[in-house]
């Protein structure tokens, strides 16, 4: 039994002082407010649940920044696949290994405790699959373990170029994989996440782009229980090409025909009509948003409002690793809502309301359902993933309680995490993962390697 001591915590309830949380076997067996000390650690600050990020990319991580040039012609997110497409052609599995660890542990020290791995990153260099089908899921789990994120690994099924079943492109070949290899991959990634000491094993089929409906159909039945994510309408491209193939937009053909529900996490779901939002949010899915890639990409705003006065439940997510920030992209959320109606505080249900309380309980109810993991909040029975944020820092002199939760999201970010626990273990202490330096040189002679050989 390990116990900690909070001077306050965001518990279901409401705020508490003093609060002990007893944590066995990396779970919460005991939550005792206004508790003495009596040999528990102490841990001065704020402590909040760990916000849960449901969408990654890791490799991404490591090409950040090197699609910030304007092309020869209009830029958007199809010209930016393609400096992807050139930059991972490169990536060895002790790349990817090394990249994915510098990630999860940004992630840990910006308030990040989970992480869904969309993985799509399958193959050698030149397509052929490893001797290990799972290898770079393997090299996924690797940094998942050398970090101490909590993980769902969401090995992703891309066999086409385009809809209609279109041929892949050259830049496509390490992800591809037929119905019948991919099974076998998710069942090798399962062997593997058996391994963690707390980890879920879902599937990704990466969009209608990259499947079919009888190829969807085939990896559903034969993957059984646990998370589904998938993209879905990012980019207005992709819902016109969708209705010229399937006759209809691409989340009004999942709701129709892929019996969407609580188990599944849209990701993006930017361009639907009214109705498809009503739908989504009465399908139980949630709603995956990636608030600052979708910025960067240029993608388009998501139609939070509506979503959420349906009912609709979202979480968020880091995808490309632009920029690896918990409060910021809840921020994006609200901002680009405010940005596209001019108004504040859009996303509030209520006069007084608070914004940041409501958005970080929305998206830890969220992520835990996308993530399928019993994490997201402080109660008994759930994970030990906390963030403790720093009660001394001026920018939360003027407030108490919800408040702190308005300052994090809205005014400090990043700056307010002190101390990170996964698991009931102490991972970041003073805003720094206990690996850091090491993960940080490792990563950068990766980075060094690549923009050599470019």
């Amino acid at each position: 039994m390990t116990s900690f001591l909070f001077d306050h915590a965001l518990l279901p309830d409401g705020w508490a002082r003093d609060v002990r949380v007893d944590v066995a076997d990396g779970a919460i067996v005991r939550v005792t407010p206004a508790a003495p000390r009596d040999g528990a650690r102490h841990v001065p600050g704020i402590a909040v649940p760990g916000l849960p990020n449901v969408h990654c990319h890791a490799f991404q991580k490591a090409m950040a920044g090197l699609a910030e040039r304007r092309g020869p012609a209009h830029d958007s997110f199809w010209t930016w696949r393609e400096v992807m497409y050139r930059f991972l052609a490169a990536l060895t599995p002790d790349d990817v290994e090394a990249i994915a660890a510098y990630a999860y542990m940004e992630m840990l020290e910006a308030g990040f405790t989970a992480v869904g791995e969309f993985h799509y990153l399958h193959h050698d260099i030149d397509g052929r699959a490893y001797a290990d089908i799972g290898e770079m899921c393997a090299r996924i789990a690797a940094a998942a373990t050398t970090t101490g994120i909590g993980l769902t690994l969401l090995p992703s099924f891309y066999a086409f170029g385009g809809l209609g079943g279109a041929a892949p492109a050259q830049g496509q070949r390490r992800f591809l994989n037929d119905p019948d290899r991919f099974l076998k991959l998710v069942t090798r990634a399962r062997e593997i996440a058996a391994g963690l000491p707390d980890a879920t094993v879902g599937i990704a089929p990466h969009s209608l782009r990259a499947v079919t409906p009888e190829t969807l159909r085939e990896v559903l039945a034969g993957a059984g229980d646990g998370p589904v994510h998938m993209h879905a309408a990012e980019q207005t491209k992709e819902v016109d090409d969708c209705i010229a193939s399937l006759g209809s937009r691409p989340v009004a053909w999942l709701l129709e025909q892929a019996d969407i529900g609580p188990r599944w996490c849209i990701i993006h779901a930017t361009h639907m009509t009214p109705e498809e939002t009503a739908a989504l949010a009465r399908s139980g899915a949630v709603a995956g948003l990636c608030p600052l890639t979708e910025a960067n990409l240029g993608d388009g705003i998501f139609d939070a409002g509506r979503f959420m006065a349906g009912k609709g439940r979202f979480a968020v997510g880091t995808d490309s690793n632009i920029e690896i920030n918990a409060a910021a992209e809840l921020r994006q959320l609200e901002y680009a809502q405010r940005l596209s109606q001019r108004a504040r505080n859009v996303l509030a249900e209520r006069e007084g309301e608070s914004l940041g309380r409501a958005l970080y309980g929305s998206a830890l109810a969220g992520g835990a359902q996308a993530l399928g993991r019993s994490i997201g909040a402080i109660a008994a029975g759930r994970r030990a993933d906390v963030v403790v944020l720093a009660k001394d820092h001026p920018d939360l002199a003027g407030g108490a309680a919800d408040l702190w939760l308005d300052a994090y999201v809205f005014v400090a970010g990043r700056r307010l995490v002190d101390t990170v626990i996964v698991g009931g273990d102490v991972l970041v202490g003073a805003g720094r993962h206990r690996q850091h330096m090491t993960i940080a040189e490792r990563y950068r002679r990766v980075v060094a390697r690549l923009a050599a050989n470019d």
